[in-house]
């Protein structure tokens, strides 16, 4: 559901009060979408400098406070976190009574499921599990991010209905997650976006170092053009060198790699294996070219020279 389909927020019936613990990026983001929504922010807890600008930016006027008189003010509570430090968090505000039982206890991790607000749930509140995914910058354009976004959806079965309603409220797309399965999700969202992240910098600085004098220019039309090919097709999207087998050019990739960037050695052969396996198994890289090419990747040393194109 979009957020232009959503009822004007006056016309809805009473709302909860919101509390954030953790004014990281995604946190006041989270409470600012709801605010949006017609839910009253009324609490958040920062520590840093910048999370306290942070908050002060996306939720003017809401009082900074300590984690356990967050709990106290709000209805709805968001515990925006880093992962390490959310078992932890959870069982510390149980253990010292700050929970109130019906309240909704929402964390934003995920490799977690509902089961880390375990603590929580014996003393009395609803647990939720609701992971959006997407980047968040720590300004207001998170805010317009959210409306599409898909969130990652984990509760006991009576509350899911619930969880899914606050996701559609923040403008995002509830995606159930099973618990057992929270890891996995969670692995397969950093290797996608954590290492495009990595993959795309050292783009950026290999054609610096080549000359380019606007590497992101360069890179902006191709990227798209490959992200928006691999969503639409997958593997049959694969090209370049290693899917057309091309041994000489991987070689040279590799001995130019070695000579300005051999950090990015590592990083050019695993990717370039998966992608060879990847190739073959779908029929993309012919089996006569494998074999020169897999030496290639094998050794990471040179063969015959190509072109790349």
């Amino acid at each position: 559901m979009s957020t232009s389909q959503q009822p004007d927020p006056k016309d809805r019936p009473a709302r909860l009060t919101v509390g954030v613990v953790g004014a990281g990026r995604v946190g006041p983001a989270l409470a600012a979408s709801l605010q949006l929504a017609g839910h009253r922010p009324v609490a958040v807890s920062g520590v840093s400098d910048t999370s306290r600008r942070r908050a002060a930016q996306l939720l003017p006027d809401v009082p900074l406070v300590p984690p356990a008189e967050v709990l106290a003010r709000a209805e709805l509570v968001l515990l925006t976190v880093p992962d390490d430090a959310l078992p932890g968090l959870v069982e510390g505000l149980a253990e010292t009574g700050a929970v109130r039982p019906g309240q909704l206890l929402v964390h934003t991790s995920g490799r977690y499921g509902a089961k880390v607000l375990d603590p929580a749930l014996r003393a009395g509140a609803l647990p939720l599990a609701l992971h959006p995914a997407m980047t968040f910058t720590g300004t207001p354009v998170d805010v317009q991010r959210l409306a599409g976004c898909s969130f990652g959806v984990t509760a006991p079965e009576e509350l899911r209905l619930a969880a899914e309603a606050l996701v559609i409220e923040m403008g995002g797309e509830p995606e159930w997650i099973a618990e057992e399965m929270r890891p996995l999700y969670h692995a397969a969202l950093a290797l996608g976006a954590n290492h495009l992240v990595t993959l795309v910098a050292q783009s950026m600085e290999l054609l610096g170092e080549a000359g380019v004098a606007a590497p992101d220019r360069m890179l902006g039309p191709l990227l798209g053009a490959a992200l928006d090919n691999a969503l639409r097709s997958g593997d049959a999207a694969l090209t370049g060198p290693v899917a057309r087998g091309d041994a000489g050019t991987v070689a040279a990739h590799v001995t130019e790699l070695r000579r300005h960037a051999p950090q990015t050695v590592a990083g050019y052969l695993a990717m370039a294996r998966a992608t060879a396996d990847r190739a073959l198994a779908h029929g993309l890289l012919k089996p006569e070219l494998a074999e020169d090419l897999l030496g290639v990747l094998a050794t990471g040393t040179n063969g015959a020279e190509g072109d790349a194109r």
